[in-house]
């Protein structure tokens, strides 16, 4: 019987691993500089080449992926970790072919989970895992344990910046804190709301030179995203830009990230799966 256990067990292993999906986590170091817009209309853009996307709002304080998707969303996260709806029951079809699991924006920290609810949301990360070709999972902003836990098991984290000075600096203590204390090597830095390439070139630079530097990390160059009007004007109408305005500025900019995603930045890391790597980091494994 305990030989036969083992090789299901084994079995189940072979096949998440085979099966599972590419994990991409999009943070930043501050709030505002359009983090959750970018997730959103990345998941569109694979899901338009074909992929298998489900995108996590992972953002338990200010969980807004469903806002944009103009969704109302009847269950979320929160309900699965609480044992009320399967996740088969909240995740949704939204614009663009992408399914999304809407955050538990009432749950304020993961640390205060007890050991029930964090094993509760790890077999649902795991399911979603064996079930989709990219999981995105939109984090909060900053470096609190709600956004390293999603970010130290992902496969590659896309730190999204604009040029300000401010989220420069926290763009950069993210990446020092998920480069060192997360064990995290795979980063790219995406700068967001651009006038021009140059002006992201010259961002891009500074924060990878400084990276390289002082914490002996390269940071891959996931490119921008202009400033586009069509932006602020597709959040009014609660519509992807990208689905809105596809061939707007910004919307070149999110298909050329998800190519750069797609050729070879956010490849699997060999070994553990997503699913392993928040089971260790959670349940203390």
């Amino acid at each position: 019987m305990t030989m036969l256990t083992d090789q299901a067990t084994h079995l189940r292993t072979l096949v998440r691993e085979q099966c599972r999906a590419s994990v991409i986590a999009v943070t930043s170091g501050k709030g505002g500089v359009g983090k959750s817009n970018i997730a959103v209309n990345l998941a569109i853009r694979f899901a338009q080449a074909g992929k298998d996307v489900v995108l996590l709002d992972a953002d338990l304080g200010l969980a807004n992926a469903d806002v944009l998707c103009n969704l109302d969303l009847p269950s979320n996260l929160a309900h699965v970790i609480a044992r009320k709806r399967e996740l088969s029951d909240v995740m949704v079809r939204a614009p663009g072919g992408f399914r999304l699991i809407g955050g538990a924006s009432g749950l304020a920290r993961m640390a205060d989970l007890s050991d029930m609810d964090r094993q509760r949301l790890v077999d649902a990360l795991a399911e979603v895992e064996s079930a989709a070709d990219i999981l995105l999972i939109d984090t909060g902003a900053g470096i609190s344990p709600n956004v390293l836990c999603f970010t130290r098991a992902a496969d590659h984290v896309l730190v999204v910046t604009t040029p300000e000075p401010t989220a420069i600096t926290d763009a950069y203590a993210v990446i020092k804190v998920v480069t060192r204390d997360a064990g995290t090597s795979r980063v790219s830095l995406l700068v967001n709301q651009v006038r021009s390439p140059g002006e992201a070139r010259v961002v891009y630079e500074r924060i990878s030179r400084v990276a390289r530097q002082f914490l002996g990390v390269s940071v891959y160059d996931g490119g921008f995203v202009y400033a586009d009007e069509s932006v602020p004007q597709a959040v009014r109408r609660r519509q992807p830009f990208v689905i809105g305005s596809p061939r707007s500025p910004a919307s070149v900019c999110v298909a050329q990230l998800a190519v750069r995603l797609e050729q070879g930045v956010a490849t699997r890391i060999n070994g553990s799966s997503f699913f392993d790597r928040m089971s260790r980091w959670f349940l203390g494994r």
